[in-house]
């Protein structure tokens, strides 16, 4: 039987030389060596420049010009933080997703807590963090620019995980007994088996988190802590203030910047990154039709950078791919060899004491906390709890009703992929935050407009996790299985019960997952909201969180973010947890 995609590709095959008349090819080399060595020299400028803003002296309650020409340097900021924050998030998310996956007593702890993790809001990770970034770095703006990093941080992270975790549970059996078989040291087994077969979900739901760092960018770049007030300069606090001010033309000038910087993105990361992907689909035929994109093309030309990739650096991630995995097989087997000899070592114990201790004294300083509440204060809890409730499930609802549908169509389509996939992820990454002020300025004065708006709002911001991974889904779904289904003339019903529906089921919980998190997440901003100096708000948990974040009431702040965490948790067990389950086993693509 023919061997499946990279293991799926033993070796990353080499950039092709495109084929082109002679007297164009230093032409080609000579504009792409240009572009390199001038963005490069703009980088440089950039890390500098963004360097000494954040390695000064702290600044006092930031002034935020609400001039269109300050709009550039406040691009920049943002755009370094969502980075920042997203190859935080990529790292956490690969070691995160790989220890829950492979350790049965490590994913027993490991997803719950992933649970209620994503599910605690940004905001009531907002007082901890930034009283210990600023601790941390007293004197130095670069405590407050941490503390907002590591709140976008924690609206991207989650999913991401979650997609690494559902698909290496979901690697068909025949590739990990060839792995097995060809003795694959866990480096091996990562970097030819796991990453690779993980490739579509993780590119999609970076995309997904990349666009929910941009919806939280409002709430991390400007906010209350009690009587403190932290303001950072950047495209999120630009368009905050506006609002605040009820300035609409500064509005529509950030919402334009912002919109230029999505593109921009689309076009030189997403686009390229996603025809690269393509190569890692789990087929054994060739697609019919391969992706292309442009820029891939222009930048795979015989270059100074492809000659140095050809030469130097190729050779040496060969090296350097050889030594770990000799290492690890060296190291595999004298934990073998030791592991009758020696004792169970007590560092676990240890670990499991000193955790216990920590977990004691943490629950003693909530309880005391959440003993200033009263039984009224929790009955209000509770209500608001079950009208956030009733908006998550209904958003829910309402967007997998049509991104199912849409997503399906675009995996399986180029052709309409091509019209819409650039559509998609520029809606999705234009944060709904921004858009919010806009919306509300319609529905204001309606009855019942705030409510519509809140719901709005949720949708916005949990659709985009649902058709980001069902269009990875569908287009994981190998062509072999498509042109059965063809061949075998399946109709519209068949094709979805046999076909469809089993093969994005993985992809399906893993967006209905990640969603139902970012609108219990989505929560503390649609229902609460600082517009045209006053505060507009819908009753509910998110409204509850934002408002105790606001007046630094922190027994309030605890005991509505453990009811959201509770709830979240509780739906999780009875629900997706068996959903998963299922797509682990009976929805698993092998042979």
């Amino acid at each position: 039987m023919p061997s499946a995609a990279p293991l799926l590709e033993h070796r990353t095959p080499l950039p092709p030389a495109t084929a082109r008349p002679a007297g164009s090819r230093w032409a080609y080399a000579f504009l792409i060596d240009i572009a390199v060595f001038v963005s490069l020299f703009a980088v440089i400028y950039g890390v500098y420049s963004i360097g000494r803003s954040w390695l000064g002296p702290v600044r006092a309650e930031s002034e935020i010009s609400q001039d269109p020409r300050s709009l550039p340097l406040y691009a920049l900021y943002s755009l370094v933080r969502i980075l920042v924050a997203y190859v935080l998030s990529l790292i956490f998310a690969l070691a995160y997703g790989y220890t829950a996956a492979r350790s049965r007593r490590a994913e027993i702890i490991l997803i719950p807590l992933l649970d209620i993790l994503q599910s605690i809001p940004v905001l009531s990770f907002l007082p901890g963090v930034m009283l210990a970034m600023v601790a941390l770095f007293p004197n130095r703006q670069l405590g407050v620019e941490l503390g907002s990093i590591i709140l976008i941080f924690t609206g991207q992270v989650w999913n991401i995980a979650f997609s690494f975790y559902s698909s290496l549970k979901t690697i068909p059996r025949d590739l990990r007994e060839a792995a097995i078989i060809y003795r694959f040291s866990a480096w091996q087994r990562f970097l030819e088996l796991d990453l690779p077969f993980s490739t579509i979900g993780l590119v999609w739901n970076s995309m997904m988190s990349v666009a929910g760092g941009w919806f939280f960018l409002m709430a991390c770049e400007m906010f209350v802590l009690g009587d403190k007030d932290f303001r950072l300069p950047g495209l999120g606090s630009y368009l905050q203030t506006a609002a605040g001010h009820g300035n609409t033309r500064a509005m529509l000038w950030g919402l334009a910047a912002m919109v230029a910087v999505i593109v921009l993105m689309d076009q030189l990361i997403w686009r390229p990154v996603i025809t690269w992907a393509d190569k890692f689909k789990f087929e054994q035929v060739e697609s019919a039709a391969a992706a292309q994109n442009s820029l891939l093309n222009f930048i795979r030309r015989e270059s100074f950078l492809i000659r140095i990739y050809r030469r130097i650096l190729h050779p040496v991630v060969e090296w350097l791919t050889l030594r770990f995995a000799s290492g690890a097989k060296r190291a595999a087997a004298k934990i073998k060899a030791n592991r009758a000899a020696k004792p169970r070592r007590w560092h676990g114990w240890i670990f499991a004491v000193l955790a216990g201790i920590a977990l004691v004294y943490g629950a003693s300083r909530a309880v005391a906390e959440l003993a200033h509440l009263d039984r009224g204060d929790y009955f209000e809890l509770f209500r608001s709890a079950g009208l956030t409730f009733l908006r998550v499930n209904l958003a829910l609802i309402v967007g997998a009703l049509w991104t199912v549908p849409v997503g399906v169509a675009i995996g399986f389509s180029p052709r309409f992929a091509r019209l819409m996939q650039p559509l998609v992820q520029l809606a999705a990454s234009i944060p709904a935050t921004a858009l919010f002020p806009v919306i509300l300025l319609f529905l204001i004065r309606m009855r019942e407009g705030v409510e519509i708006a809140a719901m709005a709002l949720m949708l916005l911001g949990t659709q985009w996790y649902i058709l980001f991974n069902v269009i990875a889904g569908a287009m994981a779904i190998p062509t072999d299985l498509k042109e059965a289904a063809s061949i075998f003339k399946f109709g519209s019903l068949d094709r979805w019960r046999y076909l469809i529906l089993p093969g994005i089921f993985p992809y399906l919980v893993t967006g209905m997952v990640t969603a139902s998190g970012g609108a219990w997440n989505a929560s503390i901003v649609a229902e609460y909201f600082h517009f045209q100096g006053r505060i507009v708000k819908a009753p509910g948990l998110g409204s509850t969180i934002s408002s105790a974040s606001d007046a630094g009431r922190f027994d309030l702040l605890l005991a509505s973010t453990l009811i959201m965490a509770v709830i979240v948790v509780l739906i999780n067990r009875l629900l997706w947890r068996k959903l998963y389950r299922l797509a682990s086993t009976r929805f698993k693509l092998e042979t």
